[in-house]
């Protein structure tokens, strides 16, 4: 029986060679992977991070704005850390400025919220 696990045992030399060079390779696997992961994952992460902050820093007034919970609004006023928007005629609404999501592109109308009546009857 130990003649058996004798014989099964590594030589003393030649496979503790093998082992060290095992674990290197590892390192390189775990390396390339991070490497990879950082690439698609947290680096387009940060510069969408940088491209929304730049984005809420330049609020002004007039701005048509969307929240992240989906109100549509106009931006009447901006400070620090908060934006105000009226939402409706005379309904103001304050919100973080964290809270905007996507301001809305002006088009050569002056801004597409208004209603187009060039088609209705008169």
């Amino acid at each position: 029986m130990f003649d058996t696990a004798y014989a099964m045992a590594p030589a003393p030399g030649g496979a503790g060679g093998q082992a060290a060079g095992g674990s290197g390779s590892i390192f390189i696997l775990l390396f390339v992977m991070f490497f990879v992961f950082y690439f698609l994952v947290i680096r387009p992460q940060q510069k969408e991070a940088k491209k929304q902050q730049k984005m809420r820093e330049a609020l002004k007034k007039e701005d048509r704005v969307i929240t992240a919970g989906g109100m549509y609004g106009k931006v009447v006023g901006v400070d620090e850390t908060t934006v105000t928007l009226e939402i409706a005629e005379k309904t103001r609404v304050k919100f973080q400025k964290a809270a905007v999501a996507t301001v809305i592109p002006s088009t050569a109308k002056g801004g597409g919220d208004e209603e187009d009546n060039s088609n209705k009857k008169k």
